[in-house]
C-alpha cells in the first residue's frame, strides 16, 4: 500500500499551474505555498512528463502500467516456483517402486 500522502492534490495541482504559468522559480513558488521545494520539482517534472514535454521520465500512465507488470511477474514467478515444485514432487512419486501390501 502507497503511503500516504503529504500534500492534498489540489495543492499540487496549484502549485504546478503557478510554476508552468508565471515561470517564477520552483524554489520562490514552493516557499509561498509551504511545500519542499524538491517535491514542487519533481511534480513539475511529472507534469512535464505527462504532458509529453519530458522524454527522461515515464508518464503516470506508464509508471502506472509498469507497476502493474511488475507487479503480475512476481505472482508468475511465484506460481512457476510452486509448479516447478510439485513437478519434482510427483515425478518422484511416479519413480518411486510400489510394493503390493502383504496379506
Amino acid at each position: 500500500m502507497p503511503a500516504p500522502r503529504k500534500y492534498p492534490d489540489e495543492l499540487r495541482e496549484r502549485a504546478i499551474r503557478e510554476v508552468r504559468t508565471t515561470g517564477r522559480p520552483v524554489a520562490h513558488v514552493a516557499k509561498d505555498l509551504g511545500i519542499h521545494k524538491e517535491a514542487l520539482r519533481q511534480w513539475v517534472r511529472q507534469a512535464e512528463a505527462d504532458h509529453g514535454e519530458r522524454d527522461d521520465r515515464l508518464t503516470s500512465v506508464e509508471r502506472d502500467e509498469l507497476r502493474q507488470l511488475r507487479k503480475e511477474n512476481a505472482e508468475l514467478k511465484r506460481a512457476n516456483e510452486i509448479l516447478k515444485a510439485a513437478s519434482v514432487f510427483f515425478a518422484q512419486e511416479i519413480d518411486r517402486p510400489r510394493t503390493r501390501p502383504s496379506r
